[in-house]
């Protein structure tokens, strides 16, 4: 009889083979260039801007590109489905020190130096660098299933780019927002630049911590300052010690020798006294006495020797008040070192105490600096600390563990030197109050996320835009030889932009003065500006280039990992405000960073990397897609092989349920779709679960909970159709006539169930939805559109939205639960093999149970041999614990089990030897 069933057939297949089969759909898209018609489809619609950050073109695309291009891509598809114009162009940031490295070391293999290759050869050589590895990225950004116009993209380094940046600098020149200003900024030594705040991570670094004695010269009475820094290599740079007037100050005499502290009995020193009991229990001081207290009169007469006075350090180190000095650690005196600190910097300042190169930008000691001059001070703690040793002026040295800055590049420690670099003014214009006033009309997402970069803009310095480096936008600005300023004026702005667009960017370093300054200015008089602009103000400019000269004035979503907070999403807020008076963006969407499964962040050292190429080599495009949809990204998000597999089984059993579908209405007309008034209840359950779910997936989606968009699609597949609806209506759709109105009632509603779950699927796993939309093309609607990403929106007929059903459904479900809960017992003790041989007996205390069963067939929905209600209970029926109103009886059943479609029937009611329908249904066939 297995001939007479009517078994499911799709060339949609069990084993999905992604890793090989997505590489065709690609193909696929681009030959019947499905991008360019839903765009020409969408034309008129509301625009929908999601602005996509540049990643950095310098190596191959990591789980994190993944994560946050994935998300992007979730988001546009979803809103090309809700019938909007979706505009995202995808960029790249190709300018910086990156890139710049590699090609030194590509140099330096050849046995040269960037020195030994003029300017515009060696950013030639950049510029290719950049190209090659946007190239690259974008075949792997395509591989992940982005859909976008790839052919329009945007570059930081292409020539209109690069002006439109320039044209940005000179706006905030001409606003009085921009300045050259001398002070200390984050430097590092390896890169030999300044770095902003963005470029800038913090790592655990163990420093030499040291207390030193200043020798008070006057009045002279024995007695040294005390300072206490975790900064050795500073003190050959210091000029002055701060104090606090907010602090009280003792002079201790010692009452005995300490040889190990460099300390002599009736010596004296100067100390805060709330930090008496801490500096003399960490150094073993047993015996002092307290002589005095020195006011801030007292204090400011006093004058030290340098330290390392023998050593040619011969100059008086005076004592000023200042608001940084704290009692926290040290002494409550602080050594200054007007180069090399903000709050030394600006006491340096106020005091005039000289601001002299101390540090060359290569790290090393200037010839300023006697005896260490040329000496690395990454190299300089140990002997400057053997030095003060020698000196008699060293108490002590001890390891200090710290948070300390390094480059987020080089990943090497930074320290504060004072160069003349151009800056953004945070208070001109009240730039910072206008920024925080913005930052409360944007929608943050995470709402957390809003007091994160609240608290960044108030509390940030001016933003630092200079790089002294060779590959990037330079700062197209003249000085003045003789008084070294900057040179304002609209006329040479736009003589020099007019020269730019002509030429190009690269023309800056190439054409003289005379070809940018206008006629009124004698060219000898100036010098250009050799600095580029850190690439934070390339990629916070990209809303101009990328949007407004397109005629958008923001966009409606910017999207990246919570590490842009101090990056991208700070440097548009800053730009944007400064230029335009406003944020460049609606709202602003968090992802956190890829972690491993212990929660550690990924790395090459560890050996827990793991990259999407290997993802998609082993699993495919969509179990990737699943990974990023199925996390809680507002957190960071963990992955490992063990993930990944759980994930290929939820995508199992979602596609087996699409491969369900497909194979049993392959062949069937949409023609023959039943009525709703016509359909059964259960079929009608289905549709009620179909609309209440739709419009919880479409919400969540709109909120960008896509985990849980997901698993409301994964927990319909498996429990309502897999383990429910198809369990049931196997039967129906194998055993019964194929032109009956059950068998077309059912193909109804799967029919629907497919165009449903292809609509919540797509955003997610493009791939595999359009394998599925195209089995449904060739087998079931040829009529279909050509692509399964050109459907929109079209709300569910309300008429599914069944109460009634819904609320009868609930108490379906307890009765079925009840009786599964007594057959697993029954299977358990071996009394019968499945619930297809179970005669079942209810009764029920509440009456509306006995409703139920009036009304619905649960012979049917229960899938056993026979189902009966008795109105009296006996000692046989057991009690459902969930729902004490049901009791249920179950015995095995006495029928004949049918050869074809296996119920169980009572065979004296019959001649023949398969059941009354299967009977009726064979003979019609024949």
């Amino acid at each position: 009889y297995s001939k007479t069933i009517n078994l499911p057939q799709t060339s949609f297949s069990m084993k999905a083979n992604l890793s090989q089969s997505e590489n065709n759909w690609i193909e696929f898209w681009d030959k019947q260039k499905i991008y360019e018609v839903l765009k020409k489809q969408s034309e008129g619609l509301k625009k929908f801007i999601l602005h996509d950050g540049p990643p950095y073109a310098n190596g191959d695309l990591h789980l994190g590109h993944a994560l946050n291009k994935i998300l992007k891509d979730i988001i546009c598809r979803h809103k090309f489905f809700k019938k909007f114009d979706v505009d995202f162009i995808p960029g790249w940031d190709c300018h910086g020190l990156p890139i710049e490295w590699k090609i030194e070391e590509k140099l330096k293999k050849k046995g040269k130096n960037k020195n030994d290759v003029d300017l515009q050869t060696f950013r030639q050589e950049c510029r290719e660098f950049a190209e090659y590895w946007v190239d690259k990225q974008m075949l792997q950004f395509k591989r992940f299933g982005i859909q976008t116009d790839w052919q329009e993209i945007y570059l930081t380094m292409t020539k209109d780019i690069e002006v439109s940046i320039v044209e940005e600098l000179m706006k905030f020149f001409e606003a009085g927002n921009l300045y050259l200003g001398f002070k200390p900024v984050m430097w590092s030594v390896v890169e030999q630049t300044a770095l902003a705040e963005a470029e800038i991570e913090y790592h655990e670094k163990i420093s030499k911590s040291i207390y030193v004695k200043f020798p008070v010269m006057e009045p002279n009475e024995n007695l040294s300052a005390v300072i206490w820094t975790t900064t050795p290599w500073t003190i050959p740079c210091n000029r002055a010690i701060a104090f606090s007037e907010n602090l009280d100050y003792k002079v201790l005499k010692l009452s005995k020798n300490f040889p190990e502290n460099n300390l002599k009995k009736d010596e004296k020193i100067l100390i805060s006294e709330s930090l008496i009991n801490n500096f003399v229990k960490l150094n073993n001081i047993t015996d002092y006495t307290v002589l005095r207290s020195l006011n801030k009169s007292d204090l400011s007469k006093i004058r030290c020797s340098h330290p390392l006075k023998k050593l040619g350090f011969n100059f008086e180190v005076k004592l000023y008040p200042s608001q940084h000095v704290t009692d926290d650690t040290g002494t409550g005196l602080v050594h200054i070192a007007p180069n090399h600190g903000l709050e030394d910097f600006e006491l340096g300042q106020r005091f005039d105490l000289g601001n002299e190169p101390t540090v060359n930008p290569n790290g090393s000691y200037s010839e300023k600096v006697p005896f260490f001059s040329g000496l690395h001070v990454f190299k300089a703690d140990n002997e400057v600390i053997s030095e003060l040793k020698k000196s008699g002026n060293l108490i002590v040295s001890s390891d200090y563990n710290h948070s300390y800055p390094h480059s987020w590049r080089s990943k090497a420690p930074l320290i504060f030197r004072a160069t003349s670099q151009w800056f953004v003014s945070m208070k001109k214009n009240n730039l910072r109050k206008n920024i925080l006033n913005e930052i409360d009309k944007v929608k943050w997402i995470p709402e957390i996320s809003k007091n994160r970069i609240f608290s960044m803009i108030s509390e940030r310095p001016d933003w630092c835009i200079s790089r002294q480096r060779n590959w990037g936008v330079p700062i197209t600005i003249f000085l003045e030889k003789k008084s070294q300023k900057p040179l304002l004026d609209p006329d040479v702005n736009k003589k020099i932009l007019s020269v730019l667009k002509e030429k190009g960017v690269d023309s800056w370093f190439d054409l003289q003065n005379n070809d940018f300054l206008p006629e009124k200015y004698n060219p000898d008089d100036f010098i250009k500006v050799k600095s580029i602009l850190d690439v934070w103000f390339d990629s916070g400019s990209s809303h101009v280039y990328v949007l407004k000269n397109r005629g958008i004035k923001k966009a409606d979503l910017y999207i990246e990992g919570s590490d842009q907070h101090r990056g991208w999403f700070q440097s548009s807020l800053v730009e944007s405000c400064a230029i335009y008076g406003q944020s460049p963006y609606e709202s602003v969407l968090t992802h956190g960073f890829v972690i491993d499964e212990k929660g550690k962040k990924m790395s090459k050292s560890l050996g827990n990397v793991i990259s999407p190429q290997e993802v998609i080599k082993k699993y495919g495009s969509d179990i990737l897609r699943i990974w990023v949809a199925s996390s809680n990204f507002n957190e960071d998000v963990r992955i490992s092989f063990e993930n990944l597999d759980r994930h290929s089984e939820s995508y199992r059993k979602i596609r087996n349920s699409m491969r369900f579908i497909l194979g049993n209405l392959n062949g069937w007309d949409l023609k023959n779709r039943v009525d709703y008034d016509n359909l059964p209840d259960l079929e009608k359950f289905i549709l009620n679960k179909l609309y209440l779910i739709n419009l919880q997936v479409l919400d969540n989606y709109e909120s960008f909970n896509f985990n849980k968009a997901f698993q409301l699609v994964l927990n319909f597949c498996s429990f309502e159709l897999s383990s429910f609806f198809f369990d049931i209506r196997k039967d129906t759709l194998y055993c019964e006539d194929q032109k009956s109105l059950l068998v077309n009632s059912t193909k109804t509603v799967m029919s629907y169930v497919f165009e449903v779950l292809i609509s919540w699927l797509t955003p997610i796993i493009p791939f595999t939805t359009e394998e599925a939309w195209q089995c449904w093309k060739l087998e079931i609607d040829t009529k279909a559109k050509l692509s399964c990403h050109l459907l929109q929106q079209n709300d569910l007929n309300s008429v599914w939205k069944n109460d009634k059903i819904e609320a009868e459904w609930i108490k379906i479900f307890q009765i079925r639960d009840a009786f599964l809960f007594l057959a697993e017992k029954k299977r358990n003790n071996k009394e019968i093999k499945s619930v297809m041989e179970a005669n079942v007996e209810f009764y029920f205390k509440n009456n509306s149970y006995n409703d139920i069963f009036r009304i619905h067939n649960l012979n049917e929905i229960l899938m056993s041999a026979e189902v009966s209600v008795n109105k009296k209970i006996d000692d046989e029926f057991e009690q459902y614990p969930e729902v004490k109103d049901i009791y249920v009886k179950i015995k095995k059943s006495n029928g004949e089990k049918c050869p074809r479609c296996w119920r169980f029937f009572d065979r004296a009611k019959v001649s023949q030897i398969l059941c009354e329908r299967c009977n009726v249904v064979t003979n019609d066939t024949q």
